[in-house]
């Protein structure tokens, strides 16, 4: 195309008012702010015109345009995050948002964010209160702690605790316990910008209480055990447990700090799963202050909560970092909704999402794999071999790093597109159904999938498989 045609048919765009009018006059468009509208209509005729100057395209069709535009502004207004359905089996994954909230959590939030509250208002004086105790006694009772608060995560309640207690002092802790906490966030990082000087001690296998015994000295301000929750050392090794550690601070009448990591208030070991330090015990075992998430092994909302002593707790509460730090009512709400339920742990085991996935039963997995399966099949789908095969799931979230817990999958393998297609299509469909590849097989996990979500699965994989093969 000349270049006298192609500055024609830039002539003949039409302008960004002619088209806002034609538009704004459609019934499909009026939800769509007009903002958005503008901007969608520069946008897209900012890319016509680079393909006229480009060469890629020879005329042009106003209503082509016309409809480009509002599929690019309906586009713009949409939600960026959105439901899915999480068919890995990893049951806290961290990219899909970790924990499921409980029925009840949901329904407080729902209640205390669409009213005004008692977030930081003593009913009983008339004076300002203080949000840590709409949840703090309820802590203290499932955890045996004198005190507690509550932060945003819980690498912000390990940053606060250590700035708080030992700010421009020696830490001393393990070796072996230098973790990263996921998203590259490494303890000697945090301990750095708590204002904190590391010491290590001992090997990355093998630490005994005399290293620490031998490196303390006048400007030693906390012995910091760190839970390595989210990887293994095997074979020859050995660590301090936290009461020997809490024995030496109280002889040297230095803090003990540890942090728990994922954190739970219930013994796995009484439902199958490997025995996990609780909470209760560490408290029990006189460290002075204990660290630990909401949103893992727990199964509630984002939170880091710090329990210890009452006069750690105070100083912390005193940090202007807490401040910086602190819960909204939202977190607050689902936190002491789930809190509750552990107040009956039986009931805890059913409603929290998180532990009713970690500890359901094979047999019950077998049967929604199969169920599952019988649905897919039915739609009769070409070429689509559906089985259901023994394999295993994650508990994610740096929890359990090295479990395996057998469950049953659906697998499935298309012909006429490759299985890394299919994933494709399928974490574009609406809503997202994210599964995993194993074996050239895609594969679904009734572990994490939620109920009702099964019909959802069968009549996403009819249309876009159909969709795909037809096109």
């Amino acid at each position: 195309m000349s270049n006298t045609q192609k500055h024609d048919l830039l002539k003949h765009l039409p302008g960004v008012d002619s088209l806002l009018d034609q538009i704004l006059i459609r019934d499909d468009t009026h939800t769509i702010p007009r903002r958005v509208m503008v901007s969608s209509i520069r946008t897209v005729l900012d890319d016509t015109r680079k393909q006229i100057l480009e060469d890629r395209l020879k005329a042009i069709d106003e209503t082509s345009l016309i409809q480009s535009i509002i599929r690019l502004a309906q586009n713009r207004i949409k939600p960026r995050l959105v439901p899915l359905i999480n068919a890995t089996g990893v049951v806290l994954h961290t990219n899909l948002g970790r924990a499921l909230l409980c029925d009840d959590a949901l329904e407080n939030i729902k209640t205390i964010s669409g009213s005004y509250s008692n977030l930081e208002f003593n009913i009983q004086t008339g004076k300002r209160g203080i949000r840590y105790q709409v949840v703090e006694e309820l802590i203290c009772e499932l955890t045996g702690a004198q005190s507690a608060i509550v932060v945003n995560n819980n690498a912000a309640a390990v940053l606060l605790a250590l700035n708080t207690m030992a700010q421009c002092q020696e830490v001393i802790v393990s070796r072996g316990e230098l973790v990263e906490i996921g998203g590259s966030f490494r303890i000697p990082d945090v301990m750095t910008r708590s204002g904190c000087i590391l010491k290590e001690v001992g090997t990355t296998n093998r630490t005994h209480p005399r290293d620490y015994e031998q490196a303390i000295n006048e400007n030693t301000g906390l012995l910091l055990k760190v839970h390595t929750s989210n990887y293994q050392i095997q074979g020859f090794t050995k660590s301090v447990p936290i009461a020997d550690l809490a024995a030496i601070g109280k002889r040297c009448s230095i803090k003990v700090m540890e942090d728990l990591g994922s954190g739970t208030l219930i013994d796995f070991g009484k439902y199958g799963l490997p025995k996990e330090p609780t909470v209760k015990e560490a408290v029990a075992s006189g460290a002075d202050v204990i660290t630990f998430s909401g949103d893992k092994l727990l199964g509630g909302p984002q939170a880091g909560i710090i329990v210890g002593s009452t006069d750690t707790i105070d100083r912390i509460k005193a940090n202007p970092l807490t401040r910086a730090l602190r819960i909204d009512k939202m977190t607050l709400a689902a936190l002491e909704s789930t809190l509750n339920l552990y107040r009956d742990e039986d009931r805890a085991m059913k409603e929290i999402p998180t532990l009713r996935m970690l500890t359901r039963p094979l047999e019950e997995i077998q049967t929604h794999a199969g169920q599952l399966r019988t649905l897919i099949s039915d739609k009769q789908i070409p070429n689509l071999e559906v089985e259901t095969a023994d394999m295993t799931s994650r508990p994610g979230g740096g929890s359990y790093p090295a479990l395996l817990l057998p469950t049953c999958c659906v697998t499935l393998k298309p012909g006429g597109l490759s299985v890394s297609r299919l994933e494709k299509l399928a974490r574009f469909s609406t809503p997202p159904l994210i599964g995993r590849i194993e074996e050239d097989r895609f594969i679904l996990d009734p572990r994490t999938i939620q109920p009702g979500q099964e019909t959802i699965i069968a009549d996403t994989l009819e249309t876009i498989i159909l969709k795909e093969l037809n096109d």
